[in-house]
């Protein structure tokens, strides 16, 4: 963030800038979770053609290295982000995932793949925190949560074309392997113009008369653990993403196999309906969210929770469909799970700006992904467990449900500050 024009100077010309921001990072954020929900789209492919995977638990266990690996780097990317630029970060991010996704396409047994994801999981964890962080930066005020939102339509995009995996899986000319040649070739690509045409946020006015310095690692940890809201932040943040990472991971195999479905249309039904659901309530849940926020500074908690009160039925539609037989309950729930997944997911970084001032949002969010994703990789191996075990589908969602009970409580008990001359 370091430029001397003023963010309070030009005003039309810097908010088509915050937008053009935007418009440029929704393609990284769809190649970041295309390139992590194809794999799991495309899972019989993968686990006939590499034998030695050889079981459920292994596969959760894979899918969880990803995710623990991720967690554990997210606070030092977000950290590194804030501390230096956040343009070097995304587009550095970008383009050594992709290139860890092509070569996922040339691994021969379980060792490599198990280890390319890992590597994966280390690139993307330096890419969310910097781009919301990035968005919260340039959008300063009412359009925060719809920027937020467009941002997170990328990762719906992402999921949702990742869903179609399982068809080119089943392509004898194309195959699992030629699907991650393509996505890792593209990203690597548009990383390059990205370089030059990302730009860290200008600086206030007041900013510039009083610049604030970076904080030292040590500073940043005091101030955000000493912070109760972020604390609670960082438990509502996590404990829905405990189902919702089953749902991206599993839900595919559990669709195939419970309703005896294709590949290709077990990825596709698990990936559309929700994350299409999820695309358009983003985009309503960060106007209305917005809007709120001009009568009331809890605007964005209460959307939030609304989205909550959605996910939790949801996720008792999706655990009874199967012993139900009914596959349109199935899809049903799901797209009630997106509707509720779009409202919280567009409002977590808006609520973040809320309670850390701007210096801390990288960390922060770097902090909740990884506590986040350190459950939902315990959640991811945990689910691979008990279905080798033989636990009923509507136990482990109605388990699930509760958790989110409470989730739904935590948020409403988060209190918004001011922080004197930061933008907010």
């Amino acid at each position: 963030m370091n430029t001397s024009q003023p963010l309070d100077s030009g005003t039309s010309s810097v908010s088509r800038t915050a937008w053009l921001i935007v418009g440029l990072l929704f393609p990284v954020a769809l190649l970041n979770y295309l390139d992590r929900q194809m794999i799991a789209s495309m899972k019989v492919s993968v686990m006939g053609d590499l034998k030695d995977i050889g079981s459920e638990e292994n596969w959760g266990h894979m899918l969880a290295s990803f995710k623990w690996v991720y967690a554990i780097f997210s606070p030092i990317g977000g950290y590194i982000a804030d501390r230096f630029s956040r343009k070097y970060t995304i587009c550095g991010s970008l383009f050594v995932w992709s290139l860890i996704t092509y070569l996922t396409g040339h691994v021969n047994s379980f060792d490599d793949l198990y280890w390319a994801r890992t590597a994966m999981g280390i690139s993307e964890a330096f890419y969310i925190p910097a781009a919301l962080a990035l968005i919260a930066d340039f959008h300063t005020g009412p359009t925060r949560s719809r920027a937020v939102g467009v941002h997170q339509m990328g990762i719906y995009c992402g999921v949702m074309v990742g869903g179609f995996a399982g068809y080119a899986a089943d392509w004898p000319d194309f195959g699992w392997r030629g699907a991650f040649d393509i996505t890792g070739l593209v990203g690597i690509l548009y990383a390059i113009p990205l370089l030059f045409l990302l730009k860290d946020a200008p600086r206030s006015a007041a900013e510039i008369a009083n610049p604030v310095a970076k904080p030292s690692v040590g500073t940043a940890i005091t101030e955000l653990f000493t912070n109760p809201s972020f604390l609670l932040l960082v438990l509502y943040f996590t404990l829905p993403a405990l189902a919702a990472w089953v749902v991206r991971d599993w839900m595919p195999a559990i669709l195939q196999k419970e309703f005896n479905i294709s590949q290709g249309k077990a990825g596709v039904s698990a990936a559309l309906y929700w994350q299409g659901a999820a695309l358009v309530s983003a985009i309503f849940g960060g106007w209305l969210a917005d809007r709120w926020m001009r009568k009331t500074p809890r605007g964005r908690i209460y959307v939030s929770a609304i989205g909550m009160l959605c996910i939790i039925p949801a996720l008792f539609g999706v655990g009874n469909a199967p012993a139900l037989g009914s596959f349109t309950l199935a899809v049903a729930a799901l797209i009630l799970f997106g509707v509720g997944w779009g409202f919280f997911d567009c409002n977590n970084m808006p609520i973040l700006s809320q309670v850390a001032r701007p210096e801390l949002r990288a960390t922060g969010y770097g902090i909740m992904n990884f506590v986040s994703m350190m459950c939902g990789g315990v959640a991811d191996w945990g689910f691979g467990f008990m279905r080798d075990k033989g636990v009923a589908l509507n136990v482990i969602f109605g388990v699930f449900a509760l958790v989110c009970v409470l989730s739904a409580f935590l948020v409403l008990l988060i209190r918004p500050r001011e922080h004197g001359g930061a933008r907010l």
